[in-house]
């Protein structure tokens, strides 16, 4: 990593997806609302007014929401891993963090939301 600790952060990117251990999550689907925080060098982007030095987070989020209504996993700890997987394949990104939330998770009791925070780097 190169230790660059600018970021560019996408919050509350929404989806539909399938994922859960329950038969009924994967039938029906639910909404999943994903934040992504990349961690790179913007001065590039910056000094050159520079798309092409950046990630084009409109791009991103197409990536992101079309991991989410992909493929079903079980764990929301595992779908968090594949979108960090989309963000570190952008050759800028150092780091990633990555939360899942699932708001309407299948729990017996009032809760406002349940939230995996994951921390990815390159290699």
């Amino acid at each position: 990593m190169s230790g660059a600790r600018d970021s560019v952060r996408l919050v509350g990117l929404r989806a539909r997806g399938r994922h859960g251990c329950l038969p009924a999550e994967r039938e029906l689907g639910q909404e999943f609302v994903v934040d992504v925080t990349l961690f790179l060098d913007t001065a590039p982007a910056a000094g050159g007014d520079d798309l092409a030095k950046t990630v084009n987070y409109g791009e991103l989020a197409v990536r992101l929401a079309e991991t989410v209504e992909g493929e079903p996993v079980n764990l929301i700890e595992t779908l968090a891993d594949r979108l960090a997987s989309v963000c570190l394949a952008y050759d800028l990104v150092d780091e990633v963090e990555v939360s899942v939330h699932k708001p309407a998770a299948p729990i017996p009791l009032p809760f406002d939301d349940v939230v995996v925070t994951i921390r990815r780097g390159r290699a």
